[in-house]
């Protein structure tokens, strides 16, 4: 694969999960990439050696994306080192369900610093960044934007957010030539829902048999996606929200 050939990409996120997967894909496809991780040290360096060892290019950046300071910083450290920017992938992300009588102030800020403040502050910084021929955002969006998941009130509140956003941004980026779209995977096997206990538990058996393909995603899956919107084949389309979920209703 060689879409993104001369192509620097920065992926927010990045140390696990599906935004491991994403940079290793973009990499894969010709693209320098940032890997940003916001604690994993450790996780980071993992995706920046896998990438190397297969011949591509990509650094590890410490940042918050809910701190305008770290996500300037993390902007001017992919650019010194690969000397542009292209592509963003909005993937940082904070998912806690808990019933609403447990909700707080506390946790709705934490989710909605960095699954909405940040993808603004880093879409901000990154239309700064983009040169004249323009550039692509891809925000990683969820199913629980339009499905009703009990517990979920904070998270599917921040990903109906970011489909917005996806939609206003690509219409005030568009005349610069920034296009602006969103995946929305549904059930993802990570280290994350790992960690969660939703591998083996009941609530993971409802969301395969409720998925036509009859299995949870993989990273892969959804980095083949996040592949083509950054690509040129994806020239034609901006403010769209991808449903990658294997046929979940």
């Amino acid at each position: 694969m060689s879409d993104l050939k001369g192509k620097v990409a920065i992926v927010t996120g990045a140390s696990k999960g599906i935004g491991a997967g994403i940079a290793k894909k973009l990499a894969a496809a010709g693209a320098a990439v940032a890997v940003n991780y916001a604690s994993s040290r450790e996780g980071a360096e993992r995706v920046v050696a896998d990438i190397k060892v297969n011949g591509g290019k990509a650094i590890a950046v410490k940042g918050d994306v809910a701190k305008a300071a770290d996500v300037r910083r993390l902007f001017e450290e992919t650019r010194s080192a690969f000397g542009r920017v292209d592509v963003l992938v909005n993937n940082a992300g904070i998912y806690h369900f808990q019933p609403l009588e447990d909700i707080t102030e506390d946790e709705f800020h934490l989710q909605f610093n960095t699954n909405v403040l940040g993808t603004i502050l880093a879409a901000k910084e990154a239309a700064k960044h983009f040169g004249p021929d323009g550039g692509s955002i891809i925000n990683i969006s969820s199913v629980a934007s339009e499905q009703a998941v009990p517990t979920a009130t904070v998270y599917s509140a921040t990903k109906g957010a970011v489909d917005t956003l996806t939609r206003v941004l690509a219409a005030e980026l568009g005349p610069r030539k920034i296009r602006v779209n969103a995946i929305a995977p549904g059930g993802v096997e990570t280290e994350g829902t790992h960690a969660a206990g939703v591998i083996g538990s009941d609530f993971e058996k409802d969301m395969v048999a409720r998925t036509a393909l009859g299995r949870l995603g993989q990273p892969d899956d959804i980095a083949r996606i996040a592949v083509f919107l950054a690509s040129d084949a994806a020239a034609w389309v901006t403010g769209e929200r991808l449903t990658a979920s294997g046929g979940y209703h």
